[in-house]
């Protein structure tokens, strides 16, 4: 599950080179969790070279890579202090960055926005994220939030499992695409009114469903994988077509 999830970041073009983590705790070991090897592509990740950390930063077992410090030093603060999460999503999306930049933060001004009215909390700039004085700004910022903007960097979801955190970031990015899409604009647009916002995230547990929305995800991957894939051919049909391919 977690290396569809980075196969997914790149079907959605969210996806920065080798940057960017997501990260699931492990349910039998909740000192210990999984996160992408530094220097691979999102879209080179598999369930057998996920790096399998402890809270501590102590990789476990043998492997020819390491983490990115400050994907481990994000991950691993906000498990320690949040025993209530499970999986952290944090990338740097062109959408996610140039939101995180504004200094409104996200607007109400569509119905994916109403989502998170409220739910955002906010976490100013303070350089890479290598320094472990960040830590307590870090967990004092998220509190007990489960959507944090990074300012001027990108978003974060935390959720009780890889599925609520990733949904979440989906819907996100979605939000954020909304708004530079009307930004961009140059129109006047409306701002939703706090009653009506508040109604939306009364209801959002009614219509939102992860589960679902997860399953969808990996539906529409698998297809696509199986588009991309290679078309193999029995030995002897593929010897055939060489020969012919010689021969002309």
């Amino acid at each position: 599950e977690l290396s569809d999830a980075y196969h997914l970041c790149v079907q959605y073009g969210w996806d920065d080179l080798i940057y960017g983590h997501i990260s699931v705790r492990l349910p039998q070991e909740p000192d210990c969790y999984l996160i992408n090897p530094f220097g691979l592509l999102f879209d080179e990740i598999t369930p057998d070279n996920l790096l399998k950390v402890r809270v501590d930063g102590t990789i476990i077992g043998n492997n020819q890579f390491n983490y990115n410090p400050a994907g481990e030093n994000i991950h691993h603060t906000i498990y320690k202090n949040r025993p209530d999460v499970n999986s952290v999503v944090h990338f740097h999306s062109t959408n996610g960055v140039a939101l995180s930049s504004l200094t409104e933060g996200l607007l109400p001004i569509s119905q994916h926005a109403c989502h998170f009215y409220n739910q955002i909390a906010y976490h100013d700039y303070e350089g890479i994220a290598i320094d472990t004085d960040e830590q307590k700004t870090l967990v004092h910022d998220l509190g007990d939030k489960d959507i944090m903007i990074l300012r001027n960097h990108g978003f974060l979801t935390a959720g009780l499992n890889l599925q609520d955190a990733f949904c979440t970031m989906y819907t996100l990015e979605k939000t954020a695409a909304i708004q530079m899409a009307i930004l961009s604009s140059g129109r006047k647009f409306d701002i939703l009114s706090k009653e009506v916002c508040e109604k939306v995230v009364k209801q959002t547990p009614e219509i939102k469903n992860c589960d679902l929305e997860w399953n969808a995800m990996i539906r529409d991957l698998r297809k696509k994988q199986a588009k991309d894939a290679p078309i193999a051919l029995p030995e002897g049909k593929l010897l055939e077509l060489l020969e012919k391919n010689n021969q002309s």
